[in-house]
């Protein structure tokens, strides 16, 4: 990986881009201390603190919720607007015929579809934060001062949007996976920070901090491995003969990754799990406001963890069921003469596949469940930040990472092609 990267800084064109995705980085982190105004930021960072899942939040946003900066928001809304948008699409038949048969035209509607959404939940997000969650932060309860803080936020979101696209259209790599990868990053220095206070104010013991390296070292290193791991169904295309030439007889493979959901039922499941508390705040003083505070907000909450683990497991199945349909992939191999051999193609191929499917995708669920209420655990009993760095955080890193390399690497092969046919 370094050797390619010091390969691309040789490369005029590739190194232009490499500047420009760090120069947009910059002016982020910079927009990060921007604070909204009307807001008291120590009262901002106490609720933030006391809160496990408004941390989880300001790690994603690179520590926009403490500082409640414009760009506090980030980019969820746009990545539950998504997600959404392609749940939707395996119940509704005209969505996602557009989503596979409307080329340019149908990604320009889909974009326009996702940034409707996205409005539509930054509203929802902005609003709850300002007359609910933050409520107490405000330095005013004038209705201006709600509305300046609401529209700041907003206008925050999507200028992020719009420079992670253009990091994806002049830059290296998905630009909005991209923000999300840096304000984690962004947040190792303060961890840090706060270890070494914690050691010198007695509060943290060496023992402690040691197991939480060794568990994150360990969570690495078995995220790489099984983000890297897939299944091979082994197809075989049967030999043509088309004039006087041979077509077909050779064999290779169908790669189904074993992480093939990626972070995304982690995402959708932290947002399911957001709405109860949400609703609760329209309902003060009610028993059901004390039940969700007791049961479904606290990360030491068994049932919180228990309804986050299953949440977690369901979309995993759900989203791999409509990104792979064995049915099509049965149908493909039919058309072009491929077969996996011992196996009949046809219902029977399908079937098949599905059967492989089911097998690889329990074990990545239960994974990817267990990444998403560990660190809850050990946060809740040593109160150290550093292993909010364990689990979700290091899956999007090494996902985001993996995917900027191969685009880089794409650049290189794709340089020493033009060279040779020129």
């Amino acid at each position: 990986m370094f050797k390619n990267f010091l390969n691309a800084l040789k490369l005029p064109e590739v190194r232009k881009r490499i500047y420009f995705t760090l120069f947009i980085f910059l002016f982020i982190r910079l927009g990060h201390y921007v604070v909204v105004p009307g807001i008291n930021r120590s009262v901002i960072s106490d609720i933030v603190s006391q809160s496990g899942f408004l941390g989880l939040l300001d790690l994603f946003s690179g520590g926009g919720y403490r500082n409640f900066s414009i760009f506090s928001l980030g980019v969820l809304p746009y990545i539950n607007a998504s997600i959404i948008l392609q749940l939707l699409a395996v119940v509704i038949p005209s969505l996602e015929k557009l989503t596979k048969e409307g080329g340019e035209e149908g990604r320009r509607k889909i974009a326009i579809y996702t940034n409707w959404l996205t409005l539509g939940l930054g509203v929802l997000q902005a609003f709850m934060f300002t007359n609910y969650v933050f409520k107490d932060a405000l330095l005013s309860q004038s209705l201006m001062t709600k509305v300046v803080v609401i529209v700041t936020l907003l206008a925050g979101t999507f200028f992020l949007i719009w420079l992670g696209e253009l990091v994806t259209e002049r830059g290296i790599g998905n630009g909005v996976s991209l923000i999300i990868f840096i304000g984690i990053i962004s947040r190792i220095p303060l961890s840090v920070t706060e270890a070494s206070q914690m050691l010198r104010g007695g509060s943290l013991s060496y023992t402690t901090l040691i197991f939480a390296i060794i568990v994150s070292l360990l969570a690495l290193t078995g995220i790489i491995y099984v983000y890297q791991a897939e299944r091979r169904i082994v197809v075989q295309y049967s030999k043509r003969i088309v004039g006087r030439r041979m077509y077909g007889g050779q064999s290779t493979y169908i790669p189904l990754k074993l992480v093939q959901a990626g972070v995304l039922p982690i995402i959708f499941a932290s947002s399911v799990m957001m709405f109860p508390g949400i609703i609760s705040q329209f309902l003060p003083g009610t028993a059901f406001e004390n039940f969700v505070k007791q049961y479904l907000t606290s990360q030491a909450s068994i049932w919180f963890n228990l309804g986050f683990f299953l949440l977690v497991v369901f979309f995993t199945y759900f989203y791999t069921s409509i990104t792979y349909n064995p049915q099509d992939l049965s149908d493909n191999l039919q058309k072009y003469g491929g077969f996996i051999p011992g196996v009949r193609p046809g219902k029977t191929t399908a079937d098949y596949i599905q059967a492989v499917l089911n097998r690889i995708t329990f074990p990545a669920s239960i994974f990817l469940a267990l990444l998403a209420v560990l660190p809850n655990f050990l946060l809740v009993r040593t109160n150290l930040s550093l292993f909010y760095f364990g689990g979700t955080s290091i899956l999007i890193m090494i996902g985001v990472a993996i995917e900027t390399t191969n685009q880089l690497e794409a650049f290189l092969v794709m340089r020493q092609y033009r060279g040779f046919l020129k």
